[in-house]
């Protein structure tokens, strides 16, 4: 079902409804594809190791994409979630969508452009030709979906966790997730020991 036709820039006349069904067909094969390739992914070793460095791009040096920085993870689940349309995305739309999933309305649309530059000069996202769109593929999909469950489900937990000695209260719903973080807290608290990491309450 489509709700706004104006959104695929081929007209609305009947004429072309075999174009707007050509394109949705197309968004709805690159929504699946991308789900396909976000549910099975990992990253490469040296990729936290590269992610951060400074880049060129062209005749410009940008700088790199930083996981720490709320802002980098905004771009990122931003660009995540733009990957199924039609035809690439807009920095106007970028920053539409980074203001709709963050709340930080203060994101300016210079810094939206900023921060696609970076994104491109890391070969996360691509922008073909002369063309004012940006290009998400779907196996790049599956590497920034990878980059954004380890920062936000994995190591925030798991080190928010190891402050705690012990488990508070046990939720009422107890998931397989909730096991499985459980049992981590309590093995890298053991490791930390080990290691001889003080971990800070």
């Amino acid at each position: 079902m489509l709700h706004n036709t104006r959104a695929l820039r081929c007209g609305r006349v009947l004429d072309n409804f075999p174009i707007i069904i050509g394109k949705l067909a197309g968004m709805v094969d690159r929504f699946t594809t991308t789900l396909d390739c976000v549910d099975t992914t990992f990253i490469a070793d040296d990729l936290l190791d590269r992610l951060p460095a400074p880049v060129q791009l062209g005749a410009t040096r940008v700088g790199g994409v930083d996981l720490n920085k709320r802002r980098i993870r905004g771009a990122l689940a931003a660009v995540l979630a733009l990957s199924a349309t039609s035809d690439g995305f807009t920095v106007a739309e970028f920053t539409a969508k980074a203001h709709a999933m963050t709340g930080n309305t203060g994101y300016t649309v210079r810094q939206a452009a900023y921060d696609l530059r970076k994104l491109r000069g890391k070969q996360l996202i691509t922008k073909p030709g002369r063309t004012r769109r940006y290009h998400l593929d779907p196996s790049t999909a599956g590497t920034i979906a990878a980059l954004l469950t380890l920062r936000e489900h994995v190591i925030g937990p798991i080190l928010a966790g190891i402050r705690s000695p012990r488990m508070g209260r046990k939720p009422i719903t107890w998931t397989s997730v909730d096991r499985d973080y459980e049992k981590i807290r309590i093995e890298m608290q053991t490791l930390f020991q080990h290691l001889g990491i003080q971990a800070a309450a």
